[in-house]
């Protein structure tokens, strides 16, 4: 199958394209670097690919199209001939011109457009667990209005509200071992923690491979999260024990980080904590906020937060330095 993904150097998209590759089947990365220097995530993905598989085959089965999901007719010509797109792109923090309101609300339409023009099978949208209409948080509010988009569009969708998804270059095992390799100290959001449900980016994959290369879940909106549910301190012991670092948790008002992440944005290319992810941390990453549909046996992820899982998404080990600066990043 030829399949197009969005966002196709983030986190999800990454691994996304990393496992249908390996499966033989033709993928179209889209993203708004692609191909550059300035894209690790690209040229990791790449280079990887053709240490196993040669370059002549990277050409047939391996497509990069840059695009910030602004022009309908650049996504239309990257799905041209696709069976199916996943529509992963998106942003947990704004900067300049990528707001949450030009990435989650009119990048989804253009996709959405460029689906229908391009004669597109089906569409698979990544969404988030707790997002809804009208919380205050233009994170969750965009989120939801992205889903209506597409759920609205008269095309067969899936679309999945995933919680917090954790595996190899993600933002909490990645930031955990860093944290902890620098100052061993972490604050949880609040007096009373609320609980998590982590997600390993494999049982995700699971779901979404169901949903674009089998199509099944067509026209579903599925909430996945993972198999245990557990305190975040509870998260951060496992990893610190796993990267051999002791390290010591306290609370700490909701408001600390809030200006801890405003600053976080402010100066780190990506941030240690951003101000949508307090938001969910207060919340609680268990439940939908909203009604979803079942999510078949088969497909109902497994894996627990365990420290053979911990270890293999976890980063080299070092703490954070000045090229996690916005400032010395750009140099």
């Amino acid at each position: 199958m030829k399949i197009a993904i969005t966002g196709g150097t983030g986190f999800v998209g990454r691994h996304l394209a990393e496992r249908l590759l390996a499966e033989r089947n033709e993928v179209v990365l889209v993203a708004r670097h692609v191909g550059r220097e300035e894209s690790p995530p690209f040229n990791k993905l790449r280079a990887g690919f053709l240490a196993q598989n040669g370059s002549e085959k990277w050409g047939t089965r391996g497509t990069a199209i840059a695009s910030d999901l602004s022009d309908v007719d650049t996504l239309t010509a990257a799905f041209n001939g696709c069976d199916a797109v996943a529509h992963c792109a998106g942003i947990n923090r704004e900067i300049g011109m990528q707001t949450y309101q030009r990435v989650h609300v009119d990048g989804t339409s253009n996709a959405v457009e460029a689906v229908r023009r391009a004669g597109v099978a089906r569409i698979a949208l990544m969404s988030f667990l707790r997002a809804r209409p009208g919380c205050g948080s233009a994170y969750h509010e965009s989120k939801w209005a992205a889903e209506e988009i597409v759920r609205n569009s008269g095309l067969e969708y899936t679309i999945f509200k995933a919680g917090m998804v954790y595996g190899r270059g993600d933002h909490m095992l990645d930031h955990f071992s860093h944290a902890f390799h620098t100052l061993p100290l972490l604050a949880t959001v609040g007096f009373r923690e609320k609980p998590i449900r982590p997600l390993d980016i494999e049982d995700l994959l699971q779901v979404m491979r169901a949903a674009l290369v089998d199509g099944r879940l067509p026209n579903k909106t599925i909430a996945i999260t993972g198999a245990e549910e557990l305190l975040l301190s509870e998260a951060a012991r496992r990893v610190a024990r796993v990267v051999g670092r002791r390290t010591w948790i306290f609370p700490a008002p909701v408001i600390f980080h809030r200006v801890l992440a405003q600053v976080c944005e402010w100066t780190m290319k990506v941030p240690l904590i951003a101000k949508a992810q307090v938001q969910i941390l207060v919340e609680g990453v268990v439940e939908p906020a909203s009604a979803c549909d079942p999510l078949p046996s088969d497909l109902t992820p497994t894996r627990r937060f365990t420290a053979e899982q911990i270890r293999s998404g976890l980063p080299e080990p070092g703490p954070f330095s000045l090229r996690d600066l916005r400032c010395c990043a750009a140099r």
